[in-house]
C-alpha cells in the first residue's frame, strides 16, 4: 500500500499543489461510497484558505471507483488499502500520514461549508480546556441532526451490539455558543494530532467500530472536554438503508466492545462482556455468531476466522 498523490493539471485549471505546511488535514475513510465522497471532497475544495488544507482519503479496497478519485481531484491524496482491514486501522494510516497538527475526521456523508474549518480552528484554539471541536450536524433541509451519545459503558455497548437504536442524549439548547458532549462520534471532529499520538493512536484491536469511543474515553481520562459549536454547521445527508448485519459485523462490534471494556474497566469486565454475548448467541441457537465471537472474528480481513 503506497499513498499516491497527483499534482497534474486538469482541463483549464493549473496544477493543485499540496500545501507545504498545511494547517489542517481532513481525513475521510471510504468503502464503496464514491458519490458521497465526491460531494464531501467538493465541499472541502471550496473551503476558505484551501491552500492550508490537506485532504486525505483512505480507500478500504472499494470496487466502485473510490480508489481512483484522485484522478478527478488532484489535490486529494488517496491511500489504497489492499483489503478491508477495518476503519480503525484506516484511521491510523491517515492519522500517521497527516502533515498538519490539526486533524478533521469527516464522514463521507458530511459536507462542510466554506467557513467551517476556519471557524472550528478558531474555536478549538480559543478553548484551553477543550481537546476536540465539532460542528452541529444538520440535514439537507437545515434541521439539527443530534447524534451525541452518553459516555461509553457496558450498557451502551450491549444495546448497540444487540442492534438497538443508539441512545442519543437529549438535544440541548442550541442557542448556546458551545455544548459539552461526552461521545459525539466522528462524523465531523477537529482534534490536535498530538492528542491522538499521545494515546498511541487508535487501538487496532477494535476492528471496524469503536475508534470514536476510544477517543471519547481518552478525552475523559485526560480531563479534557469535547465541544459542539451549534452555530458552526455542516450538512449530514442520510445514509442509504443498511442491510441486515452479517455475522462478522455483529461479532466485530462485540469483540471491539469487549476490548474497550477490558482496557478501561479491567480485564474481567471485557471478558465478562464477551462471554455474556457468547451465551446469548448460544441460547438463541445462533451458532455461527457464537463461534465468531469465540474466535474473535472481525471485519478486519487479517483477523477473520
Amino acid at each position: 500500500m503506497n499513498p499516491t498523490e497527483h499534482t497534474e493539471p486538469t482541463g483549464q485549471q493549473g496544477p493543485v499543489q499540496a500545501p507545504a505546511t498545511p494547517q489542517v488535514s481532513a481525513i475521510l475513510i471510504g468503502y464503496n461510497q464514491a458519490p458521497a465522497l465526491r460531494r464531501a471532497i467538493e465541499a472541502l475544495e471550496r473551503s476558505q484558505n484551501r491552500e492550508q488544507l490537506e485532504i486525505l482519503l483512505v480507500d478500504c479496497a472499494s470496487t466502485d471507483g473510490t480508489g481512483s478519485l484522485d484522478e478527478s481531484y488532484p489535490g486529494v491524496t488517496v491511500m489504497r488499502m489492499p483489503d478491508h482491514f477495518g476503519a480503525t486501522k484506516a484511521l491510523n494510516v491517515a492519522t500517521r500520514t497527516a502533515r498538519a497538527e490539526l486533524l478533521l475526521y469527516l464522514s463521507p456523508n458530511v459536507e462542510v461549508a466554506p467557513d467551517t474549518i476556519a471557524k472550528l480552528v478558531e474555536s478549538l484554539e480559543a478553548a484551553s480546556d477543550t481537546a476536540a471541536a465539532c460542528p452541529l450536524l444538520v440535514s439537507p433541509e437545515g434541521k439539527p441532526v443530534w447524534k451525541a451519545l452518553p459516555m461509553p459503558t457496558r450498557d451502551l455497548f450491549s444495546r448497540i451490539c444487540a442492534g438497538g437504536y443508539p441512545p442519543y442524549t437529549a438535544v440541548p439548547d442550541l442557542a448556546q455558543e458551545s455544548v459539552v458532549v461526552s461521545y459525539p462520534g466522528r462524523d465531523a471532529l477537529l482534534i490536535r494530532k498530538h492528542f491522538v499520538a499521545g494515546m498511541n493512536y487508535f487501538d487496532e484491536r477494535l476492528g471496524e467500530y469503536w475508534a470514536d469511543a476510544d477517543l471519547a474515553l481518552q478525552v475523559r481520562r485526560g480531563g479534557r472536554k469535547i465541544r459542539v459549536y451549534p452555530q458552526i454547521r455542516v450538512t449530514c445527508s442520510p445514509l442509504p438503508p443498511a442491510a441486515a448485519p452479517r455475522t462478522a459485523e455483529i461479532s466485530d462490534r462485540i469483540v471491539g466492545a469487549a476490548v474497550l471494556l477490558g482496557k478501561y474497566n479491567g480485564m474481567f469486565a471485557g471478558l465478562g462482556f464477551r462471554l455474556g454475548s457468547m451465551l446469548k448467541a448460544l441460547f438463541s441457537f445462533n451458532l455461527s455468531l457464537f463461534f465468531a465471537i469465540l474466535n474473535g472474528q472481525q471485519m478486519d480481513a487479517s483477523k477473520s476466522a
